[in-house]
């Protein structure tokens, strides 16, 4: 006897998630929100390939016979490797030194796009996900970055994001910079120290200044026991270091400048620090950011996978990366931008209730009661006559034969109303209408006859003419149900609260 074939197992890979049409929707509504900011400030779309020569991604990408740690990497049938795009600065980059010769500077652009990471997956961490950036490419001044700090908390407030719930954060690198070679940590020799310098600043938020201390001096070690090995700098460097990001001491360099002007501007545009603030703590882009750095940073509580209340943290950030143009042209080309990571912050506005509000009302469902041609002719218009009029319709496409299949596919789906015509309607101009949505409320809730007289009908005839205008009124009326609903809702929830 033949054997059967092995069924393929169905799996997702690691790291990656399916999309529900209900958060494709509100990434869309969300998207749609930044999306208007951006273009009122004057920025126009573009948009790059996920893949890109490995080689034109930038430096930041480990150099090996296979360079696909960090990235996912194909070898092309010329040979030459391609990889998966890991953010959207560095393909804008390329696009612009590829056509610096055709490009308005200064070039203002937006893309949102998915990025790809070969890291491993964890709670909240993807190897696939989007980002939504803005861009201005060919601006040597720090208006420029001044000008993204200001669309940044424009985009968060767009969003429904008030203030005091979120900051934009502001420092420089060139003030970093300078701090470092203030202890002697200057010059390609120390490079690796720097890094672990850092990113001990970096932990400011997490660990407090006494943490940062210790992971400057010999290291600190965690709750669990886990020791991280420090930067071993010496008491005066550690006291320099942990005074500057504490704000009790300034470095008077070109980075201390420019954000004192950015400050000014700030300040001159009505942005308080409750909206942007400059922060000596902030440190990004490890590798490429040369200016201004900055972060978007949400302020409110949320609770962990280990059950602790911990603020929501960064959902976006960006800075000056004068050098990535240069790279491919060889000249100064200066730019600054901004990412704001779309699935992070989708998460932050669901927990503020901001998103996932709006209501997608299922289509409304055109019966087949008859399988000839005429009679499917006459459905399908009835459906395009309700899709013309911009309600959304579908007629029955299963097996028509079975009626009772039809209702319960427009119960599943949550169709408002089914639209009924056999062929007796059919002769003599008419349509029967069941709104499902009183249908279901009377079956549910009403249980003496007298109310269920009273109610609106949940099933009514009317002629062919009245089909358009009959289902705006039906979906109106139900609309205005489920306004009154949750209404009702939400004064019962204030007042338990209360």
């Amino acid at each position: 006897m033949a054997k059967k074939p092995n069924k393929l197992k169905a799996r997702l890979p690691r790291g990656f998630v399916d999309r529900s049409s209900a958060d494709i929707r509100a990434t869309d509504a969300m998207i749609a929100k930044i999306r208007e900011v951006y273009e009122r400030y004057g920025f126009d779309p573009v948009e790059t390939p996920a893949f890109e020569y490995t080689d034109c991604l930038g430096k930041f990408l480990p150099d090996t016979d296979r360079p696909n740690a960090g990235v996912f990497s194909v070898q092309d049938d010329d040979e030459q490797w391609m990889s998966l795009r890991y953010d959207l600065t560095a393909p804008l980059a390329r696009h612009v030194s590829e056509n610096i010769n055709e490009i308005q500077l200064p070039y203002r652009t937006y893309r949102a796009g998915w990025v790809f990471r070969n890291e491993k997956p964890g709670p909240g961490r993807f190897r696939q996900f989007m980002q939504f950036d803005a861009d201005t490419v060919g601006a040597p001044g720090v208006q420029s970055d001044a000008e993204m700090c200001m669309m940044m908390a424009d985009a968060m407030e767009a969003l429904g994001i008030p203030r005091g719930q979120y900051v934009i954060r502001v420092n420089n690198r060139k003030v970093l910079d300078g701090v470092m070679e203030s202890i002697g940590l200057g010059g390609e020799e120390h490079a690796e120290r720097r890094l672990t310098v850092l990113r001990a600043i970096d932990k400011l938020d997490k660990f407090g200044l006494e943490g940062v201390r210790l992971l400057l001096g010999e290291g600190r070690k965690d709750e669990s026991g886990d020791f991280t090995k420090g930067a071993e700098l010496e008491p005066s460097g550690i006291d320099q270091i942990v005074g500057f990001v504490g704000g009790t001491a300034q470095l008077d360099n070109e980075g201390q400048i420019e954000l004192d002007r950015m400050g000014s501007i700030f300040a001159a545009c009505g942005y308080g620090p409750d909206q942007i603030k400059i922060d000596p703590s902030v440190v990004r882009g490890l590798e490429y950011y040369t200016g201004p750095v900055y972060e978007a940073e949400l302020l409110f509580d949320v609770t962990n996978e280990k059950g602790e209340k911990v603020q929501f943290g960064s959902v976006g950030g960006g800075g000056r990366y004068d050098g990535l143009v240069k790279r491919f042209t060889g000249r100064d080309v200066p730019a600054t931008g901004f990412s704001i990571g779309v699935s992070r912050l989708m998460t932050a506005l669901k927990n503020l209730g901001k998103l996932g509000q709006d209501e997608v009302v299922a289509p409304v469902l055109v019966t087949v009661m008859d399988g000839d041609t005429e009679a499917l002719g006459c459905y399908q218009k009835m459906v395009q006559e309700l899709r013309t009029a911009g309600i959304r319709a579908e007629m029955y496409q299963g097996n028509w034969k079975k009626f009772g299949n039809q209702l319960k596919y427009a119960d599943r789906r949550d169709c408002p109303i089914a639209i009924i015509q056999g062929s007796d309607e059919r002769e003599a101009g008419q349509l029967q209408l069941k709104d499902l949505i009183e249908g279901k409320r009377l079956s549910e809730e009403i249980t003496d006859n007298v109310t269920w007289r009273e109610s609106r009908p949940a099933q009514i005839t009317i002629a062919e003419a009245d089909l358009v205008a009959t289902v705006q009124k039906l979906l109106a009326e139900q609309a205005e149900d489920r306004a009154k609903a949750n209404s009702s809702s939400a004064d019962t929830s204030a007042k338990g609260d209360a």
